[in-house]
């Protein structure tokens, strides 16, 4: 009786054991690279996904764009991640069709560590410009002081801190810069990496944040998140229509309105310097980048029914993030994209 017992105890013990070992190996990786601008919402959604579909596990390194558009061309990723749209070059050097999938957009802030400044500072766009040019240097220079009456700025350097790694938020940020300042489009352009005129370089969102939060009479540009997230106060900067505006979910949905209108099929559409007075001058789509064609089909099936999920349940977390959702249309047309990637 006794060895019957233990008998059947074995079997179920066994049964138990290859039940989970099949549950195991049933797990589908998918891996990613690429944007740190989206990460802390890539991160969320990852979390989240992982409630909704136990069997698939996300790998995402947030290395920056300029990673993430190696990776996937390299095709050692299942999908890439970055805030500076492909150029046609780019899309041709790829073994394959890819396809920019928008998520998200974000504000590009230009933040700052001065003692006794904690919040409010203004500035206009064409002195950001020379800020970073090295043609303002001093915090009390009277072109800022003029925007900001009554703010005791100090008679102290200027430290400029960048991105060292190729950025899609220095895309952004320097498309920005080229389409406020001529001597900054000639000299310097833009581009997820640029020759910088002055500063220091910190690597990612995190590394320009985590410089700037540590050394005083810093300034600098980060994720709208990230600023957040570190405690640190971030400038009202001069738009288009000559209003100061204040970086938000607001500000950002309002430069995307009008440009988003006249979305490309492909997606690829700059989001800086657009009109109207409640725009911010700094924004920019966040895009995934996959290839129409999936090689493994367990991965892109996956890989599409994340997709279907973070656009219609995950972009209602974008806002609490500092994220703005999409617009209805490109929402509408991403949706018919999505239904084109083949598995």
């Amino acid at each position: 009786m006794l060895n019957r017992i233990l008998k059947s105890f074995l079997v179920l013990a066994f049964a138990a054991t290859a039940s989970v070992a099949s549950i195991a190996s049933a797990e589908t990786l998918i891996n990613g690279a690429g944007a740190t601008f989206p990460y802390p919402l890539y991160s969320k959604w990852f979390t989240e996904y992982a409630k909704v579909d136990p069997t698939v596990k996300f790998n995402y390194q947030s290395i920056g764009s300029g990673g993430g558009i190696k990776q996937i061309t390299a095709q050692t990723v299942d999908f890439g991640a970055s805030d500076k749209f492909l150029t046609d070059a780019e899309l041709a050097a790829a073994p394959g069709k890819l396809i920019h999938i928008p998520t998200v957009m974000g504000a590009v802030v230009v933040t700052y560590n001065v003692p006794g400044v904690s919040k409010g500072l203004k500035l206009k766009t064409e002195d950001v410009a020379d800020i970073f040019l090295g043609k303002i240097t001093k915090w009390n220079d009277p072109r800022i002081a003029d925007d900001n009456p009554g703010v005791k700025l100090p008679n102290q350097p200027i430290v400029v801190v960048h991105r060292s790694d190729g950025s899609g938020t220095t895309a952004i940020f320097t498309d920005f810069l080229s389409g406020v300042s001529g001597e900054w489009k000639s000299k310097v352009g833009m581009g997820a990496s640029v020759k910088w005129p002055v500063g220091l370089g910190g690597k990612g969102n995190e590394g320009v944040a985590g410089q700037v939060k540590t050394t005083q009479y810093t300034i600098g540009y980060v994720e709208l998140a990230y600023a957040f997230e570190n405690k640190l106060p971030y400038a009202t900067l001069k738009n288009k229509a000559g209003v100061f505006v204040e970086p938000s979910i607001k500000s950002t949905s309002a430069a995307a309105a009008a440009a988003a209108k006249s979305m490309p099929a492909d997606y690829r559409l700059s989001l800086v310097n657009q009109p109207g007075k409640d725009a911010y001058p700094v924004v920019g789509f966040t895009w995934l980048l996959i290839y129409e064609q999936q090689k493994d089909k367990v991965k892109g099936k996956k890989l599409v029914e994340f997709l279907n999920w973070e656009l219609k349940k995950g972009q209602k977390m974008a806002s609490a993030m500092l994220y703005a959702p999409l617009p209805a249309n490109v929402a509408k047309m991403v949706e018919k994209t999505i239904k084109t990637i083949k598995y």
